[in-house]
């Protein structure tokens, strides 16, 4: 079974090189490009990426266990400021937040240092193009035009760029300082770039084109049985479609329209990193006193971060799984 997980950024403008059809992925919250739960499975991997930020997970990925733990330690002092022996809810959610907003800062930073190397006050459109999609001045332009072709799916994500430029182009000079840069490359984390989210949103799911998201075209995003495959669907594919019927399409008529499709991939009054924290503290709580100790943090350590040990063993289960 292939299965592919929930709404969406298009990350052609994270890459400075050519962008592949392939990297295009799709995420309900910001603090991992990872699925927390794949095929009903929990992702630890999801954990770690929210705990340390992405690069410093992988980072994490690569040391001996011993090493794992002996840094998650020295982590863990840094996230109980008050020194009281005890990591709450409210210092994980702190913490959190503080390495989500490291990893964009240095993301922005990495990108606008290769689309601007002179370190200009304003980087135009035409020098991002150039640098990201010259390659398709060479294409047929046929093939850019054809549905389903190669080039046809990069016409589409220069297409998507050049609107998600134009929402974050605050001054509308068709140059995005450093500040406009990183709304365009990181939407998700700005409310008033939710517009053009939710945009992109519709265009990946609403297959027909018909300006709403059916049940099918709902489920068909995050389960797609292999050809021939009778079998009955999971149990957490009946649960969604529960959830579309139920809580999904608040007007009861079949579809999820604009509104309802930004309710769901930007919930008002949900905050990712609260969530986050509630979930770490639950699974690694052995006493249930609602906060965590340095032993405890320490006993579920791949709970938090990676090692050489949990990559390999996260690597056969996702073999397992094909």
């Amino acid at each position: 079974m292939k299965i592919t997980l929930f709404v969406v950024l298009a990350i052609s403008a994270v890459f400075a090189g050519v962008p592949s059809p392939e990297e295009t992925k799709r995420l309900m919250d910001h603090l991992s490009d990872q699925e927390h739960f794949r095929n009903e499975h929990h992702n630890k991997q999801f954990d770690h990426d929210a705990f340390l930020g992405e690069d410093q997970a992988k980072t994490f990925d690569q040391l001996p266990p011993e090493e794992s733990k002996r840094r998650l330690g020295i982590i863990v002092d840094k996230i109980d400021t008050d020194n009281d022996g005890f990591v709450t809810l409210v210092e994980l959610k702190d913490w959190i937040r503080y390495t989500q907003k490291r990893y964009i800062e240095e993301d922005v930073d990495r990108h606008w240092k290769q689309h601007n190397p002179e370190d200009n006050d304003v980087l135009p459109w035409e020098t991002y193009r150039k640098n990201v999609y010259s390659f398709m001045d060479e294409m047929d332009q046929r093939e850019l035009k054809t549905p389903n072709s190669e080039g046809f799916t990069y016409a589409n994500l220069l297409k998507r760029d050049r609107r998600r430029w134009h929402y974050a182009d605050g001054d509308q000079d068709d140059a995005l300082n450093r500040t406009e840069f990183a709304l365009f490359l990181h939407p998700e984390d700005h409310t008033g770039m939710r517009d053009v989210v939710v945009l992109e949103t519709m265009e990946d799911i609403d297959k027909d084109n018909d300006g709403k998201v059916s049940l099918e075209e709902y489920i068909g995003d995050m389960y797609k049985p292999e050809d021939g495959d009778e079998e009955e669907e999971p149990d957490w594919v009946k649960q969604e479609r529960e959830q579309f019927t139920g809580y999904r399409d608040t007007n009861k008529d079949g579809f999820m329209d604009e509104a309802e499709v930004k309710d769901w991939i930007a919930p008002p009054e949900f905050e990712h990193a609260e969530a986050e924290a509630r979930h770490l503290v639950f699974e690694a709580d052995a006493d249930a006193d609602e906060k965590l100790t340095r032993a405890e943090v320490l006993d579920k350590y791949d709970l938090f971060v990676g090692s050489q040990a949990t990559d390999f063993g996260e690597a056969l289960a996702r073999h397992d799984e094909f």
